[in-house]
């Protein structure tokens, strides 16, 4: 054994310079310079020796042999991990579980986002004004092992509103905990999550959510959610929203072969005030190629609000066209979204063209009936996570004053 190995197991195992038990093997005198260690790693009974009593320190050992001592280290609760993974084989044969014993000595994952956005919209009260922002957001992930079934997510986030000249910058927010992990052949999370519910761009409602939803299935996948719709944590606006009390949704998708699915889905979405928005939704993914196609229609309907049903839009409809798309991990990789928005008031809370998302919506002053219009989007890979998006949103009220919203979305994410 060499000497640089039987100093490291005994670290991993606590050895100090203190006396130990007699040592038991013939062949390491007490003046030995081993002689702590290797009477600690045999009073551990990680290190056995031959059946002659002797250690035989100048003999080289078989990888078998050395697998023995690392699986013994490891069941004493030693860090040898480099040891583990590159005996693993041997490991194996031993019926070892290396994988299980490396997550947990690396329990807690922690990974990142970085986004810096700039923005441009213009016309948004009619009268030609224009208006630029631009923050830089961080956010980072802590994943947690659980057991071998589950996993707890939590995820922290702060933006720097660079465009806020008082020059104190945003509060810092615990955004999302949640577990999640499996039950049989079902996939659950539990907790504060993030939600995109329908469609391409997530049409109806795209923020966190304070429930549970489970998933079932690969050619035929079953989806069903309860809870409410958080509220973000910065939100100024009083209440009530649709889906901020007790909501829920069941959604079901299926394949039609390798190149297109269908999907069809309930939510009722229901307030403080016991009003419930009621949105059915039915759409289709089909692929050409490099090519995906999203089409989806929406069906709205409120339950005991006091709005003004003369502008409540029911309907809506919607159609993507998406080709390729950068990739994180793929420098140079690169795509191309073109979309068109022909959205109901009644068929969306939190659309992924929200503000905090991307667009700027036209105001309406309670009479917008809903959106329509369109966008386009270009993103690239410009480094191994790095990407660039640029994007153009033309959006406009369908109701009441007819207001636009033109707005010129850039952003430079980089992931951790």
């Amino acid at each position: 054994m060499k000497k640089s190995l039987v100093l490291a197991m005994a670290m991993a195992l606590g050895v100090t310079a203190s006396a130990y038990a007699a040592n038991p093997f013939s062949d390491v005198p007490a003046g030995h310079w081993a002689y702590d260690s290797i009477s600690k790693l045999a009073a551990a009974g990680v290190i056995e020796g031959y059946g002659d009593d002797t250690f035989r320190g100048d003999r080289l050992m078989t990888r078998y042999e050395m697998a023995q001592i690392v699986a013994k280290a490891m069941a004493k609760g030693a860090n040898v991990d480099k040891l583990a993974a590159e005996f693993a084989d041997e490991l194996d044969a031993l019926g070892v579980r290396v994988a299980a014993l490396e997550k947990k000595s690396d329990n807690v994952k922690i990974t990142g986002q970085f986004r810096y956005r700039y923005r441009i919209q213009t016309n948004r009260e009619a009268d030609g004004s224009k208006q630029k922002t631009h923050d830089i957001r961080s956010r980072l992930w802590f994943t947690g092992t659980v057991n071998k079934n589950w996993n707890y997510v939590g995820m922290i986030e702060n933006t720097q509103d660079l465009t806020d000249y008082d020059g104190e910058d945003n509060n810092t927010y615990f955004q999302r905990a949640y577990l999640q992990g499996r039950l049989g052949g079902a996939k659950v999370t539990a907790g504060r999550y993030h939600e995109s519910l329908i469609g391409g761009d997530s049409d109806v409602y795209e923020n966190r959510i304070d429930g549970i939803k489970v998933q079932y299935g690969k050619k035929v996948r079953l989806m069903g959610w309860y809870g409410k719709m958080a509220r973000l944590a910065t939100a100024t606006s009083p209440g009530p929203w649709p889906g901020d009390s007790k909501s829920w949704g069941a959604h079901v998708g299926f394949d039609l072969g390798k190149s297109a699915d269908l999907f069809v889905g309930y939510d009722q979405l229901e307030n403080r005030n016991d009003a419930k928005r009621k949105i059915f939704d039915v759409g289709a993914n089909v692929k050409f190629g490099d090519v995906k196609a999203t089409a989806l229609y929406l069906h709205g309907k409120n339950g005991g609000t006091a709005v003004d049903r003369a502008t409540d839009n029911k309907n809506g409809w919607s159609l993507q066209l998406a080709y390729k798309g950068a990739q994180a991990a793929k420098p140079g990789s690169w795509g191309l979204l073109a979309k068109y928005y022909d959205l109901g008031n009644l068929t969306y809370v939190a659309p992924g063209t929200d503000p905090s998302k991307g667009a700027f919506l036209p105001t309406g002053n309670g009479t917008n009936g809903g959106f329509r219009g369109f966008r386009v989007s270009a993103d690239y890979a410009v480094a191994k996570n790095m990407v660039t998006r640029l994007s153009y949103f033309d959006l406009k009220n369908k109701e009441g004053n007819k207001n636009k919203a033109k707005t010129f979305y850039g952003e430079l994410i980089v992931t951790f």
